[in-house]
């Protein structure tokens, strides 16, 4: 495994040492080197709070800011930061409207945030906790609450970032968090295992000329084995198959993103985009 890398045991640290040099209007919290925050929070506002484990970058961090998140979370990689990083993060973040707790279903997240708000309630912080479940391939529909959360972070963040930003109230904001949700759906395609730096080997091998179909977040096999194909067939059923789950019963005009989670280049986004868009 050829990486930038220091120690992989202290890869973590070393990335969050490098984003605070580099993005001067966030900070690590004194209380906790393993919480990044704004440096300025806005009074009065509710805050948002996210966090999960490292490796998905720029998701978590990369949405801190105006309109955005408030305070992230930090975990080793792959792995959820313990309830005592939530606790820090949701104290960094509130300035006495209450605080938003914007996750994935994650156990281990879940779990934890679940701690760090009993913690707050003890401290008088009104924190709320909402899940993202938009990930079509980790559980069947009539399941849905039991899905992981993918791409629907993203959007959660933003429509509740933006809810917060105009004065709404902590009710409000979750509110508009809960409908991001209820509204989202993800389906994600593999063409190559992840490493973890600390493992340095793939957790799993894809043989040339297949692909991994409902991939996990965290490079999990997918749901099935497919053939691999162009882009325009990939995206098509990509597309189809998140469609059909949502289950529209007329035209919808829809919001699209597409990640390469860091590993595929904006020019093959755009061949698939593309192709999802027809």
């Amino acid at each position: 495994m050829q990486r930038f890398v220091n120690d992989p045991d202290f890869i973590v640290d070393d990335m969050l040492t490098g984003f605070v040099k580099a993005h001067r209007s966030v900070t690590r919290s004194p209380a906790n080197d393993r919480v990044v925050a704004v440096a300025h929070p806005v009074p009065g506002k509710v805050g948002l709070v996210t966090g999960g484990g490292s490796g998905h970058e720029p998701a978590f961090l990369g949405y801190l800011g105006a309109g955005m998140l408030d305070a992230v979370a930090v975990g080793e990689v792959f792995s959820s930061p313990p309830a005592q990083a939530f606790y820090d993060a949701i104290v960094a973040a509130d300035t006495g409207a209450g605080v938003a707790c914007l996750i994935g279903n994650y156990a281990g997240d879940v779990m934890n945030v679940r701690m760090a708000i009993d913690m707050a309630a003890d401290d008088g912080i009104d924190a709320r906790l909402v899940v993202a479940t938009d990930d079509v391939a980790s559980a069947p529909k009539e399941s849905a609450g039991r899905r992981h959360g993918i791409a629907g972070g993203f959007f959660v963040w933003k429509c509740a970032g933006a809810r917060a930003a105009e004065g709404a109230s902590l009710d409000e904001v979750v509110a508009t968090a809960e409908r991001a949700v209820a509204a989202t759906r993800s389906i994600c395609v593999g063409l190559a295992p992840c490493t973890i730096p600390a493992v340095g080997r793939p957790n799993f091998s894809i043989e040339p000329g297949t692909m991994e179909f409902g991939v996990g977040h965290h490079g999990e096999t997918g749901i099935r084995t497919e053939p691999m194909s162009d882009a325009g067939k990939v995206s098509g059923l990509m597309a189809t198959t998140i469609l059909d789950d949502a289950g529209f019963d007329g035209a919808r005009r829809l919001a699209v993103m597409l990640s390469g989670l860091g590993g595929t280049p904006s020019m093959e986004l755009y061949v698939l985009f593309d192709g999802v868009e027809r």
